[in-house]
Order: C-alpha cells, then sequence, then structure tokens
C-alpha cells in the first residue's frame, strides 16, 4: 500500500492494531494456562475479555470508514509473543515462570500502548472524533 497521506498511514496503523489484538487473542489462553498464581491467571483471563473489546472498538472504527480492518500482519506483535511462547518451553519453577509471564505481557502492553497512543493523535488530527474516543479508552 502507498502511504501518500496521514490518512492512508492511519488506516495502515489501524490494520496493524486489529493484527495485534486478534495474535494476543490468541495467546492468552496459553498464558493463562501456564501462569500458576490465580491471581495471574485471573488477570491474563480478564486481558482476554477486555481484548476482545478492543478488536470490536476496532471494527466500529473501520465500519464508520468503510473500509476492511483485514490486510496487514504486525511482524512486530508476532515477534514479541514467540518470545513469549519460548518461554513456555523453558523448565521454570512456578515462581519463574509466572514473573517471565508479567514481563512478556508487559511487551504487549507497551506495544500496545504505542500503537494505540499514535493512531489516537491521527485521529484527533483527521477530525476523526468518534474514532478517538474510541480509541482513547482502549
Amino acid at each position: 500500500m502507498k502511504l501518500s497521506t496521514l490518512n492512508d498511514l492511519y488506516l495502515e496503523e489501524l490494520r496493524d492494531l486489529y493484527s495485534v489484538e486478534n495474535q494476543i487473542l490468541k495467546a492468552l489462553p496459553s498464558m493463562a494456562s501456564a501462569a500458576t498464581s490465580p491471581d495471574l491467571k485471573s488477570g491474563f483471563e480478564t486481558h482476554l475479555k477486555q481484548t476482545q473489546e478492543h478488536v470490536s472498538r476496532l471494527e466500529t472504527i473501520f465500519e464508520k470508514l468503510g473500509k476492511s480492518p483485514k490486510g496487514k500482519h504486525c511482524k512486530g506483535m508476532e515477534g514479541i509473543l514467540e518470545e513469549g511462547k519460548e518461554l513456555l518451553k523453558e523448565q521454570s519453577e512456578p515462581d519463574v515462570l509466572d514473573a517471565g509471564l508479567i514481563t512478556a505481557a508487559q511487551h504487549v502492553e507497551h506495544y500496545e500502548i504505542a500503537g494505540y497512543g499514535t493512531v489516537r493523535t491521527y485521529a484527533k488530527l483527521l477530525g476523526e472524533t468518534q474514532a478517538a474516543s474510541l480509541l482513547q479508552k482502549t
């Protein structure tokens, strides 16, 4: 895709986030299953529900724009999640595994924070106030 305008970049970044969220939806059940702390397990399960809401918000934005959310695969998130999968293959003490899962989750969250902050700002600049509000919620 040729990125000629801020709107083009905005759509590309929204599609990236859609890919990010869908990859996270697939990864969270494994993380929850691997967690040994009941609180951590519960946190991952809660985050799964929140991520479903994130996907729904993005789909609402794409519907309003009349565009498809598909067509992009986020390699950055794929790499971050792959590192988390490698952790699950290690023979770790339960507390160490949980600490590693928390680290992996923080990497994911920081990627999301950067992406959402950026697209929210683009939405504001483009006059997409409803989208900016939905992105801010996330």
